[in-house]
């Protein structure tokens, strides 16, 4: 699945995306206390947020003090949080090339940001993350876990299950040590994920 076609098949359901999870208050507690424990440990700096989508991710660091920055690469998606929350910055990105100078940034925020990326082409935006991440800074990953490594038919565009090993041991390769594993399962969704890093 290229990126230009995951980014087409968000780009056409933007709106419908946008009014079914773009609000923090849709977010599990736990999600959202997880990440604001693992944003306030983070050494001052800029958090980019990959694959920042309606926002909510971005404006939740935001009102916490985090100085974040919002990168995604749906365009629909960006002019619309920047009319939502004008305060906060956005830009059009990607994870494979957030646009900024090698260790620029005190963590990346990556809440499914890469559950459409093929597992043969993960290794692209996780060494673009360790590229970006200061030393001793942090990454947080969200993602869908499962007992195989497999696509599975996703609402947008196909995704795919990750074992928390196997994406801990890229995420390793790529240059971090993994800090924190968890994952959740609740009747009538996927299994959750959750993986927080720091790098080395």
């Amino acid at each position: 699945m290229t990126l230009d076609l995951v980014r087409t098949a968000y780009a056409a359901r933007s709106a419908e995306y946008i009014a079914s999870v773009g609000s923090i208050d849709q977010v599990a507690k736990i999600d959202r206390d997880l990440t604001l424990a693992w944003a306030r440990g983070l050494h001052r700096g800029r958090c980019s947020t990959s694959a920042a989508g309606p926002g909510q991710w971005t404006d939740l660091l935001s009102a916490a003090g985090v100085d974040a920055e919002g990168v995604d690469p749906v365009p629909e998606f960006i002019d619309s949080v920047r009319a939502s929350h004008p305060s906060d910055r956005y830009r059009v990105g990607r994870a494979e090339d957030l646009g900024v100078d090698d260790a620029a940034l005190a963590g990346v925020l990556a809440r499914y940001s890469l559950i459409h990326t093929e597992p043969e082409l993960i290794d692209v935006p996780l060494a673009e993350f360790a590229r970006c991440v200061r030393s001793g800074g942090g990454l947080a990953l969200g993602f869908c876990a499962g007992a195989r490594l497999e696509p599975f038919e996703h609402a947008v565009t196909t995704a795919y299950f990750w074992p928390i090993d196997q994406l801990a041991a890229r995420v390793e390769a790529a240059g971090f040590t993994v800090s924190r594993t968890a994952t959740r399962a609740e009747p009538g969704t996927r299994p959750h994920g959750a993986l927080l890093a720091v790098r080395r």
